[in-house]
């Protein structure tokens, strides 16, 4: 629905061009003024998306008002005086309207502005992953491991786990083992939980390594992984549950 403005010093015109509008089941009018000045208030504390604005009005014309306006919206002029057209088009105005306004010229004017707002609005698609983009928390692709003077990066696509041992952090990639300067909690905290989760105190695990489970006792569980060593890690009893919601089993 196109939300519209109406600035027309004949109240008798305002009126008969809103409903004229109402009446497309296109457009809205959110607010209208007869006085340019109180208009120019109004419009500061309303959002539209056009404004039909009369030319010639006392003390402020239509493009006196425009000049004063912070932000340049879509405008449909509506005038008595054709002899504005011209200049109308020059401040890059979507339509000309003549009074009377006639029913059909007024739809083309609205079909302009379907045009326009399509013309400038992005897709819903793109709008959604946008939006979804925006809100979604920044998860890094690598992590760094120091040794000495060197600094190296680890893509986390590679790391099939994390586990702590002896006080210190490692990141296992291709059979490998990298100190971090992370602890576990601070890892899990850290890391997309789409991709990793957590099996033990001291572990976690890129659920996309994840290649078979066993059950294990005292409610334990035993993983193991398709990596080339084929490493098994056991999964705590208190994270079965969360393990299994994460694999969709």
């Amino acid at each position: 629905m196109i939300r519209a403005f109406l600035v027309d010093d004949e109240a008798l015109a305002t009126r008969r061009l809103a409903r004229l509008l109402e009446e497309t089941g296109k457009v809205t009018v959110v607010g209208m003024s007869n006085d340019p000045a109180e208009a120019l208030e109004r419009m500061s504390r309303l959002e539209f998306d056009v404004l039909f604005l009369d030319v010639q009005m006392p003390e402020i014309s239509g493009f006196d008002l425009l000049a004063r306006l912070d932000s340049e919206p879509l405008v449909v002029f509506v005038t008595a005086f054709d002899q504005f057209a011209l200049r109308a088009f020059e401040v890059n105005s979507v339509d000309y309207l003549v009074k009377p306004v006639e029913r059909e010229l007024l739809d083309r004017a609205v079909r302009k502005l379907e045009r326009r707002q399509a013309e400038s609005r992005p897709p819903l698609a793109d709008l959604l992953r946008q939006v979804t983009a925006a809100m979604a928390p920044a998860y890094p692709e690598r992590l760094a491991s120091k040794v000495g003077d060197k600094l190296e990066f680890i893509d986390l696509s590679r790391v099939t786990h994390v586990y702590a041992e002896d006080k210190l952090t490692f990141a296992v990639a291709s059979g490998k083992s990298y100190i971090l300067d992370l602890t576990i909690a601070e890892l899990e905290a850290k890391l997309d939980p789409r991709q990793f989760v957590r099996i033990h105190r001291s572990t976690l695990v890129n659920v996309a390594f994840v290649k078979e489970l066993y059950t294990y006792f005292g409610g334990k569980m035993l993983m193991r992984l398709k990596d080339e060593e084929k490493t098994e890690l056991t999964v705590a009893r208190e994270r079965v549950k969360e393990l299994r919601h994460r694999l969709g089993v």
